[in-house]
């Protein structure tokens, strides 16, 4: 019987620690790396990887694949070019939580920030969730090449709040922001990798609006950090990822400062 499932022979190893690539092999048993070096042993498959380069899968830490990757198993074209695990719900853009009323403007605010064909995701999308644990599930349900990770879209937060009251410089009441403050905190205690928000200009809908969170006040995106700060007060931790216009920096430093210190 062969002593692993498959070896990686003659490639060029380069590991990620930061160590120089040397030339060797690398075995794999039960879906795991069980050995790197200069292998012996035999293996059910064999692969020469003499001339090429080895190295562990990448990670995409910015993606937009929230509606692909509810219908597509192998998250092309990235499974294609070695990465192995994606980040997903970037820019404040996402489907989760919706609303049936609001499907088709989160897909216009996506077309229109991403660039991303619409007609693509009103027919591969399949809506069978509501809420952001209800989309996490409904992600598992389908076998991939990658990892997934995601974190909670302020657009689709603000939009399933507000409704159709969410308007460019629509100012949210303190029960608005205590709602949206409260499903973050769900999404991040049921998987989410953290929120994110958009703050620049340059992120508009398929209809020239600019996205949800380009206006918003600090008072909301701090509640929504202390909401974070809840949810993981018992371990672990969360992201808030922000894109913002260079010319602005500052001001969103001073406020990202305030919500490090009180979250």
């Amino acid at each position: 019987m062969a002593q692993f499932d498959l070896i990686i022979r003659g490639g060029t190893i380069v590991d990620g620690t930061g160590a120089p690539g040397f030339v060797g092999d690398v075995a794999v048993k039960d879906g795991l790396i069980a050995a790197v070096g200069q292998i012996a042993g035999s293996a059910d498959q064999e692969i020469d990887a003499t001339g090429k380069v080895v190295t562990p899968g990448f990670v995409d830490i910015h993606t937009h694949y929230d509606g692909q990757a509810t219908w597509d198993q192998e998250m092309a074209p990235s499974s294609w070019h070695g990465v192995t695990t994606v980040v997903m719900g970037n820019c404040g853009v996402g489907f989760a939580p919706a609303k049936p009323d609001r499907h088709e403007w989160l897909i216009s605010l996506m077309e229109g920030v991403e660039d991303i064909p619409g007609t693509a995701l009103a027919e591969g999308m399949t809506w069978d969730w509501e809420t952001f644990p209800e989309y996490l599930d409904s992600l598992e349900k389908l076998p991939r090449t990658v990892d997934i990770g995601t974190h909670v879209p302020h657009g689709a937060v603000r939009a399933y709040v507000l409704g159709e009251r969410e308007q460019p410089g629509a100012v949210p009441t303190a029960d608005d922001i205590a709602a949206m403050s409260a499903i973050v905190e769900e999404g991040v205690r049921a998987g989410a990798l953290g929120f994110s928000t958009s703050r620049t200009v340059l992120h508009k809908s398929v209809d020239g609006e600019l996205v949800p969170g380009t206006t918003a006040t600090p008072e909301e995106l701090i509640a929504i950090g202390k909401a974070m700060g809840r949810a993981t007060a018992a371990g672990g931790h969360a992201v808030f990822e922000m894109a913002s216009d260079l010319k602005r920096e500052w001001n969103e430093f001073e406020w990202m400062g305030k919500l490090s210190r009180e979250a």
